[in-house]
This record gives C-alpha cells, structure tokens and sequence, in this order.
C-alpha cells in the first residue's frame, strides 16, 4: 500500500494591473515582487485581470486633492475639510475615508504639542493610521471581547 501526499490546488495566476503612480505594487495594494503576470492591455481587460485591481483602478489613477510634505500641519486642515465635505479625498496618493479623518481629526485635538510634533514626523498615511490604532485602543474597537 502506498500512501500519496495530497497535491495542493494550483491558485491560478490571474494578471494585475500596475499602480499608476506606484511602480512597486498593483493597484490592489499587492507588492510588485510577488505578481507574477501584469495586465498590459490598456484599457484592461475585464475577463483578464485582478477584480480588485479593476475596481479601484479609477481612484488609484484620479489626480491628488491634497499633497503635503512631511511635517506640514496643515495636514490636519486639509482632514477638517474631508471631515466638513462629508466626502472621502486622495492625500499623497492614498485615498482617506471620511471615518479615518475625523478619526485623526478627534485624536489630534487631544494631544499636547511634543506628541503632535512627533507625529509630523511621519508621511500622512503613517499620522492618519497612527491616529486610528490610537482611536481603536481607547475605544476597544477590533478587539474582540
């Protein structure tokens, strides 16, 4: 009697789609290092590639509505206008949801001056999820009870 190893489902290798401002990655957030095929048609194909590539392949490509260096405060003024406009916004090339910037937007109010100097130390996205794991710890939001 001869016992088999169980061979596991090959995963298919379906083609991402480059980021459009990003080289390092698809447009569904995947390193570049780990695609192996990219979709090089252009428009893509839609049998033929990455359904979350092709789903988020229009905001990835939209223009910034705001770009600000590191250490710019008015990072915080540029969340109160997405938190006031009820509306999501790209920030340096990432989207920011109306959620995590009034998140941000609650914590920053609540720290002294030293810790929000710290914080301008980092690129926006960095502040922004720094202020959510902040939020998510005070609150006992994600963790499970």
């Amino acid at each position: 009697m001869t016992e088999t190893t169980p061979v596991p489902p090959q995963r298919p290798t379906v083609p991402h789609i480059r980021h459009p401002r990003d080289e390092r990655q698809a447009v569904c957030g995947v390193p570049a290092t780990d695609v192996t095929r990219w979709e090089t048609e252009d428009p893509p194909r839609p049998d033929h590639a990455c359904e979350d590539c092709l789903t988020l392949l229009e905001d990835a490509a939209r223009p910034d509505d705001y770009t600000h260096p590191i250490g710019d405060a008015t990072l915080i003024d540029s969340l109160r206008a997405i938190v006031a406009e009820r509306q999501h916004a790209k920030i340096n090339g990432v989207l920011v949801d109306l959620w995590s910037a009034s998140v941000t937007v609650t914590i920053w109010d609540q720290l002294k001056q030293d810790k929000r100097d710290r914080l301008l130390t980092l690129p926006a996205y960095q502040l922004i999820l720094r202020c959510v794991a902040i939020y998510s710890r005070l609150t006992g939001e994600g963790h499970r009870r």
